[in-house]
């Protein structure tokens, strides 16, 4: 499905950058605007003094008695003076009129295309969670077909027997529905890996190419490692991928082992429902207020707060499968819910 998406990741990221550049026009047409009214406000001062200069000029130049006095004289220019500032102040205010109503078409323009561009990249947008949807479908009997065709053609240059089929870990009743559950999210969360190999490509060459940087790229792609990081938990719990230290643990048999691990898991189950109540607070609080983030892109943060309570799911769902095949190794050291067939 990886082609597929291609072509409407394509049109996000040309949308992304049309709309930008509506945002930019949208931004200098507005600052134009604001450089007009200002300019008007200091246009309208000047006539206002001008005005009242004159009309104290005119009220000492009628208490003279002779009128042909070089003081009338000077009163006099001083009134024709004020008059033509007057004038010209005037006439700047017709131009400024006019300047804004031509700008008044290009923003509604540039905001109806940056419009139709955000349009163009949501359609493009659900293009793409439809067909990860379809790929959710897909991926099951996808994987089986490639861990077939791994299996009939080994590589020479892989060790075969480094290589762990990550099924063979899925117990067997509901915990080891429990486990596939996060098998499936783990192996689906790292396909997304994909999608940043295309967005940072796409930044490198508009940054050192065609010298646009975007302001979409980094951020999009924390993010998404971000939720990648929250979804694969459980599948990272299940396979023992977390650093830890074992020293002496590596060295208990398998029930010393699960004596051990459910000894401890209070301390999960901790950390695992403060990050659920703490992600559901931070979700909730995230759509209540409709945040966003501060860059100029403004995407909303809601989706991405949602997924740390559902990484703390997973994980929580995960640990109780974990302590039931401890359990049952406990109880019975060589079988219980261990390990499937």
């Amino acid at each position: 499905m990886g082609v597929p998406v291609l072509a409407p990741f394509g049109i996000i990221l040309f949308s992304s950058s049309m709309e930008r550049q509506a945002r930019v026009e949208i931004t200098d047409a507005r600052a134009a605007v604001e450089g007009l009214e200002g300019a008007v406000t200091r246009t309208e001062r000047r006539i206002t003094k001008a005005e009242a200069a004159i009309a104290k000029a005119q009220a000492s130049l009628a208490e003279i008695d002779d009128p042909e006095s070089s003081a009338a004289a000077r009163l006099q220019r001083k009134i024709e003076k004020e008059r033509q500032k007057v004038a010209d102040a005037r006439a700047k205010l017709d131009a400024y009129a006019e300047e804004r109503k031509s700008l008044t078409p290009a923003i509604e323009a540039a905001e109806a295309k940056g419009a139709q561009w955000a349009r163009n990249a949501r359609w493009a947008f659900y293009a793409i969670l439809a067909l990860m949807a379809i790929d959710a479908v897909l991926m099951p009997s996808m994987l089986a077909r490639c861990r077939e065709k791994m299996a009939a053609n080994p590589d020479d240059s892989v060790e075969r027997e480094d290589l762990v089929d990550d099924r063979k870990l899925a117990g067997t009743g509901w915990p080891g529905a429990i486990d596939r559950l996060s098998l499936f999210a783990g192996e689906y969360v790292a396909f997304w890996s994909v999608i940043a190999v295309f967005v940072y490509y796409y930044e490198v060459l508009v940054r050192y190419v065609f010298n646009s940087p975007t302001n979409w790229a980094h951020e999009s792609m924390f993010l998404m490692f971000g939720m990648q990081y929250l979804v694969a938990g459980a599948y990272a719990m299940l396979t023992e991928s977390h650093v830890r230290v074992d020293i002496f643990y590596a060295k208990f048999s398998a029930r010393g082992k699960a004596i051990v691990d459910l000894l401890t898991s209070v301390f999960f189950f901790i950390f695992a429902g403060t990050l659920l109540v703490t992600g559901w607070i931070f979700a909730r609080d995230s759509i209540a207020q409709g945040e966003v983030s501060f860059t100029e892109w403004g995407i909303q943060y809601w989706p991405v707060k949602c997924v740390i309570a559902l990484g703390a799911v997973l994980l929580i769902l995960q640990g109780i499968s974990k302590v039931a095949k401890d359990v049952a190794t406990v109880i019975s050291p060589r079988g219980g819910l261990s390990h499937g067939a």
